[in-house]
């Protein structure tokens, strides 16, 4: 069975960085296009990067400059660097994979934005 597990969440202070991990396991074939994507309360939850399995990445406009997503697929993770966070990125983080032409979702990472 596959799974994602994301890691790296916590409390930063505004301006601070934050370094997400999601690492894939189980009988595992193929990755293609991996990402990162939030939920803020009160909110629906909205992308945030994605990244293909030739390492093309999409940003959303408000994390551009930001946020950097990268992958390593020897060690099937994908990462999520982000620097300069402000309040408004309070939010849990999940990761979706498509791993084995199905799509998956890990059970997500809070992060807060907080002085």
């Amino acid at each position: 069975q596959v799974q994602l597990v994301e890691s790296g969440g916590g409390l930063v202070q505004p301006g601070g960085s934050l370094g997400l991990s999601c690492a894939a396991s189980g009988r595992i074939f193929s990755i293609n296009a991996m990402g990162w994507y939030r939920q803020a309360p009160g909110k629906q939850r909205e992308l945030v990067a994605t990244i293909t399995s030739r390492g093309i990445t999409n940003y959303a406009d408000s994390v551009k400059g930001r946020f950097t997503i990268s992958r390593d697929d020897s060690k099937k993770t994908v990462y999520l660097q982000m620097n300069s966070l402000k309040p408004e990125d309070t939010a849990v983080y999940s990761c979706n994979g498509e791993i084995n032409l199905l799509g998956y979702w890990g059970q997500g990472t809070r992060v807060t934005v907080s002085s």
